[in-house]
């Protein structure tokens, strides 16, 4: 069975890399094109690129895929896998594939089709997900489930740890796809109610509003670590905030206004007031500076009890 792998991230690349090693013919690799990154705009290529160049497989990177069907269809593939590849798929480019094409999606569903399932999990308390490989019909993540593979959501546990987790566990899964596939197989269709497409996360939503309860202001921390970091703006700039936990609540806080620094001795962390109690930053990092623990912070003295943290 040949293939053709369509991927972008560091999440696609341990699947493609366990297909590679099972022996299975991938014929193509497309993925994003090269983006400039960092402060100097160093053109990068995407991680999936890399790997497949250094496992030798020839590499495409059409600008617009529904551009590009020609040249699938020359490739004589009987399947396309994809893994957060990036772009809509037109019927043209399904029909290039005799096989179909089957998607790697990281997210309950139907619960979190669309762009940000990990995240927008972790944002809602969920405390179990998982990985599904479906068939990829024009709809967005809409497709019939072929397999899947549930994990519980680690109590503290950050979008980017809980992506790595799901990768790792997307490689044996289409794997097992794959073997399905050449043989008999059965599809569940999804079901059709709680349907919910969730969009990219910008900066701007991971603004934090200490008016907000402590588990959502918690939740919304880990799911923007790494990126695209939750922060708060202070009397000094912006402060990025990766990780933060509940406070154990002192009456003494109770007078405070929502945001405000309620402790900042570096023994006992860096303690603001929220909605419903108070958060403790446990990670924060400031404008131009690394990335430390919040009582390492408080040692510096660029933040102090009575300030108020803003969104």
């Amino acid at each position: 069975m040949k293939i053709v792998f369509a991927g972008t991230p560091d999440f696609a690349v341990l699947p493609l890399k366990a297909i590679v090693e099972r022996g299975y013919e991938v014929v193509g690799v497309i993925t994003q094109e090269d983006k400039p990154q960092g402060r100097k705009g160093i053109l990068t290529p995407p991680p999936v690129k890399t790997l497949a160049l250094s496992l030798g497989l020839p590499v495409f990177q059409p600008k617009k895929i529904r551009e590009f069907v020609s040249e699938l269809v020359a490739l004589r593939a009987d399947i396309m896998i994809t893994c957060a590849y990036g772009q809509i798929l037109t019927q043209e480019v399904l029909d290039a594939f005799p096989k179909g094409v089957w998607n790697i999606h990281a997210g309950l569903l139907p619960y979190y089709r669309g762009a940000s399932p990990i995240q927008s999990c972790i944002l809602s308390g969920e405390t179990q997900t998982s990985v599904t490989v479906m068939k990829t019909e024009l709809g967005l993540d809409c497709g019939d489930i072929l397999c899947e593979e549930r994990i519980d959501i680690l109590p503290d546990e950050t979008y980017g740890e809980l992506s790595d987790r799901l990768s790792a566990l997307s490689a044996p899964l289409i794997l097992r796809a794959l073997e399905l596939l050449e043989g008999e197989y059965t599809l569940t269709p999804q079901a059709s109610e709680g349907v919910r497409v969730v969009r990219k996360i910008s900066k701007e939503q991971v603004k934090i509003d200490f008016s907000r309860s402590v588990n959502e202001i918690v939740n919304l921390v880990r799911a923007a670590n790494p990126a695209p970091v939750a922060f708060a703006q202070t009397e000094n700039g912006i402060l990025n905030i990766y990780r933060a936990e509940a406070a154990e609540w002192r009456e003494e806080y109770a007078s405070a206004q929502k945001g405000e620094v309620v402790c900042d001795i570096p023994k006992k962390g860096l303690i603001v007031r929220c909605g419903d109690g108070a958060v403790k930053l446990t990670e924060v990092q400031a404008a131009g500076g690394k990335r430390m623990k919040g009582g390492d912070f408080l040692n510096g003295k660029k933040i102090c009890r009575g300030q108020v943290l803003k969104c």
